[in-house]
């Protein structure tokens, strides 16, 4: 697919498999700490794959690097009669998943556990990255990506309002993003996130990398 080896396409599905799903299992996971038992009725507060994964946002995954799941159902009157603040404490959840998981497979390289054994390093590396992904690409203040609950919480409420007026257009502005202005020559997504994915790598990964 798209020139993956075979090594690579295995990398990517099993990352897929334990990015995406513990994502949504920690948006789940978090809401019923609040309260919420819409996740567990909806049978999405477990870590079986199946319940979570998206065959279009599996398949994006695979080919590009990045992708997206079933998004977990929940309640905000329940969040909110519980915490004011439970919406953005759920929304955040997924995404800090990723940060952890990249920054598990950091470990065994920042501190040379596994030297020599190029196979197992290469697949850190690349599980790493996918999951930095994955988190910086939900943290965009578009609906339906996490970002966008987290913004309309903690941005002044103009610009809160500013995001409900454009969140029926959203999927259009990340279609426009994502595959329109690439094939112009315009890299908006490379161009803002890159230079944050290779600093944050560079923190987890320190001077063995770089």
């Amino acid at each position: 697919m798209l020139g993956l080896s075979l090594s690579e396409l295995v990398t990517r599905l099993i990352t897929l498999v334990i990015a995406l799903t513990f994502h949504e299992f920690s948006h789940a996971w978090t809401a019923n700490a609040f309260g919420d038992d819409t996740p567990r009725a909806n049978g999405r507060l477990t870590l079986n794959p199946l319940a979570h994964l998206d065959p279009i946002g599996s398949l994006m995954l695979i080919l590009v690097g990045f992708g997206w799941a079933k998004p977990v159902p929940i309640d905000p009157y329940n969040l909110n009669r519980r915490s004011p603040s439970a919406v953005l404490w759920v929304s955040l959840a997924g995404p800090f998943s990723n940060f952890i998981l990249a920054m598990l497979a950091a470990i065994p390289l920042r501190f040379n556990l596994i030297a020599g054994q190029t196979t197992l390093e290469n697949f850190l590396l690349e599980f790493m990255w996918i999951n930095l992904v994955l988190a910086l690409f939900n943290l965009i203040p578009l609906y339906p990506l996490d970002g966008e609950k987290i913004a309309s919480y903690a941005f002044p409420p103009a610009l809160g309002a500013f995001f409900d007026t454009i969140r029926p257009y959203s999927t259009f502005i990340l279609i426009a993003v994502f595959f329109v202005l690439p094939y112009l020559g315009v890299d908006v997504f490379g161009t803002v996130i890159n230079p944050v994915l290779v600093r944050l790598s560079g923190l987890l990964l320190g001077s063995n990398f770089y």
